[in-house]
């Protein structure tokens, strides 16, 4: 049978995870078949990242999602949508509507919201001058 699941990257003491396509009896950083996304849960919040075209693919096609990783499909509405073709709605309209929604998504990641400190700043000014501009807005 083939599974959606979670493949561990990053180094020690530092997980990042890759949603890899994978036959069930394949080791968990082993052999998989296709990469669909990654999920980083050190960044707050965490990080999704899911190709909905292929998920959705591999979904109609039969392969069963672990448990983690049907929680982040419901997460980012890829499920709902897949609930949606099982019920007979045209593929092309979900994937548009999927590519839609991400280019309006907020950024994932609070890092990517504040200016990286140049040489010779410190973080703690970086932040400060991120919250000021942020009060101006």
């Amino acid at each position: 049978m083939v599974r959606i699941r979670l493949r561990r990257v990053g180094l020690k003491k530092q997980p990042s995870y890759r949603i890899i396509i994978a036959d069930q009896h394949s080791p968990r950083d082993g052999r998989f078949i296709e990469v669909i996304g990654h999920y980083n849960p050190r960044t707050r919040p965490n990080t999704d990242v899911v190709d909905e075209a292929r998920a959705l693919y591999w979904l109609n096609t039969g392969a069963q999602p672990s448990d983690t990783v049907k929680k982040i499909l419901v997460r980012t509405g890829t499920w709902a949508r897949y609930e949606r073709l099982r019920k007979g709605e045209a593929l092309e309209a979900l994937i548009a509507e999927a590519e839609a929604a991400q280019a309006q998504a907020e950024p994932v990641s609070p890092k990517t919201r504040y200016p990286s400190p140049a040489a010779g700043q410190s973080r703690k000014k970086a932040k400060e001058l991120a919250a000021a501009e942020q009060a101006e807005a």
